[in-house]
């Protein structure tokens, strides 16, 4: 059953102000716009994400880096290739299994995201500001439940 708003106009286009799908790729654009001008032009969120997976979880696969940043293997794959090249990812084969590599922040890794981690919690409580603060939870709690689909 559609919404009323969600009806096409008398010209059959659609509002596409009343459509997730238009909404999450310009809040995805606001994030990428935020995330450029005040936590780094260099790296990605999505390389964040890979190097905060390993400050937590050091010695992990890459497999699991990609199940616990939610990238396919691919782009996965190309981003510790990438973290790797800039010196701040090491690998090292796993001596119970050598068909796995084992991934960790160098030093080098751990100061980047020590440097980075400050403004990545900035601009995610700047993305959530426009919320009532007693409704971000549930917010977030939204968002999951899209993510999981």
């Amino acid at each position: 059953m559609r919404l009323p708003e969600q009806e096409a106009t008398l010209t059959g286009s659609l509002n596409l102000d009343r459509y997730a799908d238009h909404l999450i790729r310009r809040a995805e654009q606001v994030h990428t716009s935020l995330w450029s001008r005040f936590v780094s032009e260099t790296v990605t969120s999505q390389q964040f994400a890979v190097l905060n997976v390993l400050r937590q979880s050091p010695g992990v696969d890459q497999s699991t880096v990609a199940r616990l940043t939610s990238l396919d293997r691919s782009t996965a794959h190309h981003i510790v290739r990438r973290l790797t090249e800039q010196h701040y990812v090491s690998r090292t084969r796993d001596l119970s299994d050598r068909r796995r590599t084992l991934l960790a922040l160098t030093a080098e890794g751990r100061k980047m995201h020590a440097s980075l981690a400050p403004d990545a919690e900035r601009i995610n409580d700047e993305l959530l500001a426009v919320f009532p603060g007693e409704r971000r939870g549930e917010v977030l709690q939204i968002l999951a439940q899209i993510s999981q689909r």
